[in-house]
């Protein structure tokens, strides 16, 4: 539906969300369901501990990624003079809010490494640059300056507290212009330079971490595409989840100054960046499989022959269904196709880094159990077929095509949480999202809606496509 401007009462949106009592019931009802449902992995199969620690470092990357995704877009836009996504900007400062609550997330994450509990990262092996360990890896231990336990804690901790430090100076800075900004906007100069000079650390810094808390499961690989590739995911996600909340917060009677002209711009955001996400799994699978190099093509050969549901689910989800729905221009205006796209392309994304997780992880935890019972001979376990194959077959002159093969050897059997997601993973994202919204709802709470002193406001609330 369209709106006419000239009918709405902008004053009505100049107020606070009220976060009422049954919402939060609501969601305190699916956290404790989150949590039952991690708990539970634990007694589930042999590998219940690996599926708990797999399932929470997937979500705690995911909605963690979302967040300072939300605080590198407000920058971009920032510095790009974008005007009509500042009616509902605040949602936005809400996610990027969520920062320090990753972090402490990603907390559980390092104490589990550093305590030995869990066997996420091959590299994180004792012994594993030692070349008289029976877990000596030769690929492994040129990589060790950088995947090591005390770059993958200090990296984080000094990473997403530079990321937090910046979220809260633009989230300071927005809350005074409300307060005290005027015509002559000294207060968005101040957050212009906050976000000039966050956008190359984040950046840069951004790549770094990803390849440690994602990339570097699967060790012996990687890939100058990769943090594009995760990034664009998770910025996908978020404005998915963005379109959510605002059809959501619409039906409640709040922001009634964003219109269909407004959704349509994230659909096409939405649209636009399924297509560039595919653009760069496509790139990132082209030059491995043209540079045939073993290293490099066992990442793609386990997924394709033994996760395949996963594998081609990725793009079924996440470029195929959106492209086809938002191919046409009034499915962005409509309300119902529009959240129907978010929710698929929302949980497509969930999906492309369940992808990205769950098959290295289970290798490495394969592999660290043949390591604990047989010793030297780990050296030639299940899993070191995958992710040694290539680097032992370069080694002595072997085609590094049927090195790559034995990838597929290692992990075939079907097992639930790691082959495709079972209800124990599906209750586990369901929790994080509703401790998610319970943050973000209570953020919404603290300030005004809609940002009345912004200089971009007058264009925002007169915006069309």
């Amino acid at each position: 539906m369209n709106t006419d401007h000239a009918t709405i009462d902008h004053s009505k949106d100049i107020k606070n969300f009220v976060f009422e009592g049954k919402q939060k019931t609501t969601l305190l009802a699916f956290i404790v369901l989150g949590i039952l449902c991690m708990a539970a992995t634990f007694f589930i199969g042999e590998d219940g501990a690996n599926r708990f620690w797999t399932n929470y470092l997937h979500n705690a990357v995911f909605f963690l990624g979302m967040s300072f995704v939300a605080t590198f877009v407000l920058s971009a836009f920032m510095l790009a003079y974008a005007g009509w996504h500042v009616v509902m900007k605040r949602v936005w400062e809400a996610f990027m809010l969520f920062l320090p609550v990753g972090l402490i997330m990603m907390l559980v994450v390092i104490v589990g490494l550093w305590m030995h509990g869990h066997h996420l990262y091959h590299w994180s092996m004792d012994g594993i640059a030692d070349p008289t360990s029976p877990n000596y890896d030769r690929i492994l231990a040129g990589k060790v300056p950088f995947l090591n336990k005390y770059w993958y804690t200090f990296g984080t901790l000094i990473i997403v507290g530079i990321w937090t430090f910046f979220a809260y100076r633009l989230r300071a800075l927005s809350l005074k212009e409300d307060a005290e900004g005027t015509t002559d906007y000294v207060i968005h100069q101040q957050m212009k330079k906050v976000a000039a000079i966050f956008l190359p650390i984040g950046a840069f810094t951004s790549a770094a971490l990803v390849w440690q808390w994602v990339m570097s499961i699967d060790g012996h690989w990687y890939s100058t595409l990769f943090a594009w590739y995760a990034t664009a995911s998770w910025f996908v996600a978020m404005l998915a989840l963005t379109i959510l909340i605002l059809i959501y917060l619409k039906s409640k009677g709040y922001y009634k100054a964003v219109t269909a002209e407004h959704l349509h711009d994230l659909g096409k955001y939405m649209f636009a960046f399924s297509v560039f996400w595919t653009y760069l799994w496509f790139s990132q699978f082209m030059l491995i499989w043209y540079g045939n190099n073993g290293e490099e093509t066992v990442y793609f050969n386990l997924r394709r022959h033994n996760y395949t549901i996963l594998y081609f689910g990725n793009l079924v989800l996440n470029f195929v269904l959106p492209f086809l729905i938002l191919m046409r221009n009034d499915t962005k205006r409509k309300y119902g196709t529009l959240g129907f796209t978010a929710v698929i392309v929302f949980f497509g994304h969930w999906w492309d880094y369940f992808n990205m997780i769950k098959p290295g992880a289970r290798l490495n935890a394969e592999h660290a159990h043949h390591a604990g019972d047989h010793g030297h001979d780990a050296a030639h376990g299940a899993a070191d077929a995958a992710h040694g194959a290539a680097g032992h077959a370069a080694e002595h002159g072997a085609d590094v095509v049927h090195a790559a093969g034995h990838a597929v050897e290692a992990g075939t059997e079907f097992a639930m949480g790691f082959t495709i997601p079972g209800l124990l993973e599906l209750g586990t994202f369901l929790g994080f999202l509703a401790f998610f919204l319970y943050f973000v709802f209570s953020r919404l709470e603290k300030a005004a809606l809609m940002p009345k002193n912004d200089p971009y406001m007058e264009e925002s609330l007169h915006h069309h496509v």
